[in-house]
């Protein structure tokens, strides 16, 4: 009977556990750090959830028309702790975006350095590092 209820704890903690590792990604795994990007855009919207802050931006193209860039930042914790605010990046303000592109082509960036509208640049929490270069 103890050994019964020890081993439905165990499968529930594995239950519980298993949605956030599988996802939470590697850097390697999800961007190309041979594939450096430069991004201007205004700012759509801004999700501060985990793993992983998500800044999306209107990109304007040569053509003139627009394409809306999903931006991988730090933990909110980890930009918080960087200097960002909730306030630090407004709807509707230009930005400039340092980071690397999705390996699969997709309108997605892990984003290292932004620039913001006054000129002040805030490192965004960039996982990129030895995962990224591990993997070469």
């Amino acid at each position: 009977m103890k050994l019964t209820h020890i081993a439905t704890i165990a499968a529930l903690a594995l239950c519980t556990t298993a949605p956030a590792a599988l996802a939470h990604h590697s850097f390697a795994a999800e961007f190309d750090v041979n594939k450096p990007i430069k991004l201007q855009g205004t700012v759509k919207r801004v999700q501060w959830i985990n793993p992983h802050t998500w800044i999306y931006i209107d990109v304007k193209k040569p053509d003139g028309t627009t394409e809306e860039w999903g931006i991988e930042a730090g933990t909110p914790n980890t930009l918080f702790r960087l200097g960002f605010t909730r306030d630090a990046v407004p709807v509707g303000a230009v930005i400039i975006v340092d980071g690397y592109e999705a390996r699969d082509g997709a309108k997605r960036a892990n984003g290292r350095d932004m620039t913001l509208p006054d000129g002040r640049k805030l490192f965004m929490g960039s996982s990129v590092g030895n995962d990224a270069k591990n993997s070469q």
